[in-house]
């Protein structure tokens, strides 16, 4: 059985802090570490089997094949399939492979513009693996996913019917590469299945790592040729997509110019050629179906390439390989859209050389407590994260002065396993100015603040996308970035990434953790009226007697919902039992009846809604009065677990988490002695968890 997953959380972030994931130090995708399996095989003279992507039908999934053919599938590893299977051959290059029986176009077309950038593509595919040297049928390969680069470990066996590859195929028949990467990234993705149908800039993304910007064609300004001419100089992957077709249906058609409908391709160079003593400006771009090409102006056979240079006719190249060239005019009219990913942030900003410095956030929107939407809803608007970004003053650069000097980047996370089970939110930002009376703030601004800030910045508009980015230029001061999705209670993580070319510091609002701002009042002598009608001869209260003590008294003057579990009548009893007996002496017990009583008046006092429940905002507003001022992270986490399916939170369920918040509270300070940290051997460890 693993770690719960806050323990998990916890060791990742520690992990981050420390380095890891990384491209050197990337994170083990499933837990799987791919030299200890290695090693494993290898000593005990067996080929691997992945039992987390296994070589069966659900790890194909229902839809790129037929019902009929998926019972004809054979897994099979490439030694089954050719004599002397080889990793690569003479190098890896866009012109090797050929789309399967699968919609994935736009995780090919990723793969054509990746094997331009040899630095890159050695940190993905791993080319020194191979089938000879210390081979166990197992491969790894890095992508980056959601803030970590992760290592992902697979099988070698491969979807084959009558002896032949199912998907991506080397046009060389003992080439594997490209069947390898695809099987690896359909492991992340769940299935091969899930990787039918997408946007080419998901598979950039996760090549690189690094910012990526989507160009609407038709939107194109002067600057486009400029901006693509810079990323074809430096460490960046470029693609684009066909528009047309029917909404929902992917067909594939054919135009009569060449082109394929609603389809992906890779950009693959830009040339400028003097053509009739005028200069023009062509874009390259491959089809990664590996054959079909534009027939129009500038391809492989257009007779406009008999009036160039001479010194420009090496660009001509007469084959059906699936890459042409076309004017930069018919590349906007025929295309919807430009996506790039680099590594380089001047080359989407349109800036000099400059050194620019990132931060990154992960953060969640919850329902009932910080997935409050857009600002449409100002008190709703005012519960999502808050991110407080201070900006230095910038060196002047006489070249940059108009230029950019932030970029704020936000890609949400489904909370799926599966691709094709994600649901992708319309997501934006909105940066406020922060007044310098409110510099000293500490905690979330609320609604009032929104009310009357100064909007200095958002993106464009919400959009439905894995990934929504926009610069800007801001003087130094103090800002405040608020991610949302456009309608409320629409749970998901994000990633909030900010770049700056100047000094930043970036702290999320809402804060870590607890902090206890007073003390529940301490306990009095007074006698306990009540307690001699509950407990036994030894003058003690078992859980079950305290269960009948609360049930019966506690809701004098308004009505019981659901009452004391039994269950939850123990944990009040290890919370409050000094003694470790099992029971509560009338002292402990005046203890906790006093405190139930505290805090069933301040429950209902905060229930301005009368239906008996805490909203997570009336929960928040509660616990500020009995002294816990708490981060979104934690009463995330409170709502998780003493919640009911909507987040609200019982009164028995309120007194359970404050009771035990200052129990934890209280050991925490005990244990670490005044200190920031604290140790506990094991025993102690199981002995503090397992009764409290």
């Amino acid at each position: 059985m693993p770690a719960p997953g806050v323990c998990l959380n916890i060791l990742s972030e520690r992990n981050l802090k420390d380095g890891q994931g990384s491209p050197n130090n990337p994170e083990k995708f499933l837990d799987q570490d791919f030299h200890r399996l290695q090693q494993f095989c290898l000593k005990e003279r067996l080929r691997f089997v992945d039992n987390l992507f296994p070589p069966e039908m659900k790890s194909i999934g229902l839809g790129p094949l037929k019902r009929d053919d998926l019972w004809r599938v054979v897994w099979k590893r490439p030694h089954e399939l050719v004599p002397n299977p080889v990793y690569i051959v003479q190098g890896a290059s866009r012109f090797d492979f050929i789309q399967g029986r699968l919609g994935n176009c736009w995780f090919l077309a990723s793969v054509g513009a990746l094997t331009f950038q040899n630095q890159i593509m050695k940190q993905v595919i791993n080319d020194e693996q191979n089938f000879t040297v210390d081979y166990a049928g197992i491969f790894h390969f890095k992508f980056w996913r959601f803030g970590s680069w992760v290592d992902v470990v697979i099988d070698d066996k491969l979807p084959t019917i009558d002896g032949k590859l199912v998907f991506v195929q080397s046009k060389t028949p003992n080439e594997f590469w490209p069947a390898l990467l695809e099987k690896a990234y359909a492991k992340v993705c769940g299935s091969y299945a899930d990787m039918d149908a997408g946007n080419i800039s998901e598979a950039l993304m996760d090549f690189t790592g690094g910012p990526h910007m989507t160009i609407k064609l038709s939107e194109a300004s002067g600057k486009l040729w400029d901006t693509m001419r810079r990323a074809g100089q430096s460490e960046s992957l470029m693609g684009c997509g066909t528009p047309g077709g029917q909404a929902g249906l992917l067909q594939n058609n054919v135009l009569p110019n060449g082109l394929v409908e609603m389809h992906a391709y890779t950009v693959t160079g830009v040339a400028e050629v003097v053509c009739k003593r005028r200069p023009v400006k062509l874009v390259r771009v491959f089809n990664p179906w590996g054959h079909g090409e534009w027939n129009g102006d500038w391809s492989d056979r257009s007779p406009l390439w008999e009036l160039v240079r001479p010194e420009d006719q090496k660009h001509k190249v007469v084959l059906d390989n699936g890459e042409f060239w076309m004017s930069v005019e018919d590349f906007c009219r025929n295309f919807s859209d430009l996506d790039i990913c680099c590594s380089d942030v001047n080359v989407l900003a349109g800036s000099h050389s400059s050194s620019w410095k990132t931060e990154v956030h992960r953060g969640q929107w919850v329902l009932g407590t910080t997935a409050g939407g857009c600002p449409n809803d100002i008190d709703s608007f005012s519960r999502n994260p808050q991110f407080r970004v201070t900006l230095k003053e910038p060196v002047d650069d006489p070249g940059d002065k108009s230029s950019p000097n932030l970029l704020v980047s936000l890609i949400q996370k489904s909370h799926k396993r599966n691709r094709h089970l994600a649901t992708n939110f319309h997501i934006g930002f909105n940066i406020y100015e922060v007044p310098a009376h409110l510099k000293d703030q500490g905690e979330k601004f609320p609604a009032s603040f929104f009310r009357n800030a100064p909007l200095i910045g958002k993106n464009q508009s919400y959009i439905n996308a894995r990934e929504i980015m926009e610069f800007f230029r801001f003087k130094a001061g103090e800002y405040l970035i608020v991610p949302s999705t456009f309608k409320p209670y629409e749970a998901a993580s994000f990633l909030l990434t900010v770049y700056s070319k100047t000094e930043a510091i970036i702290e999320d609002s809402s804060g870590y953790g607890v902090t206890r701002t007073k003390m529940i009042p301490r306990d009095n002598d007074e006698s306990f009226q009540l307690f001699p009608q509950y407990a036994d001869k030894y003058g003690e209260v078992d859980a079950e007697r305290l269960q009948r003590l609360l049930n019966e008294n506690l809701y004098a003057g308004h009505s019981q919902k659901k009452g004391f579990s039994l269950d939850l009548c123990k944990s009040l009893v290890a919370l409050m039992d000094l003694s470790v007996t099992g029971r509560l002496s009338e002292f402990e017990c005046l203890r906790l009846w006093k405190r139930a009583v505290f805090l069933k008046d301040i429950f209902y006092s905060k229930d301005v809604s009368r239906t008996g429940r805490l909203s997570l905002n009336e929960l928040r507003n509660a616990l500020t009065i009995t002294g816990f001022v708490l981060s979104d992270s934690m009463l995330n986490l409170m709502a998780l677990r003493y919640g009911d399916s909507n987040g609200e939170i019982t009164l028995e369920n309120f007194i359970a988490l404050v009771l035990r918040m200052d129990c934890m509270a209280k050991t925490f300070k005990r244990l670490a002695a005044g200190g920031p940290n604290m140790m506990l051997g094991e025993n102690e460890w199981m002995h503090l968890t397992m009764y409290s």
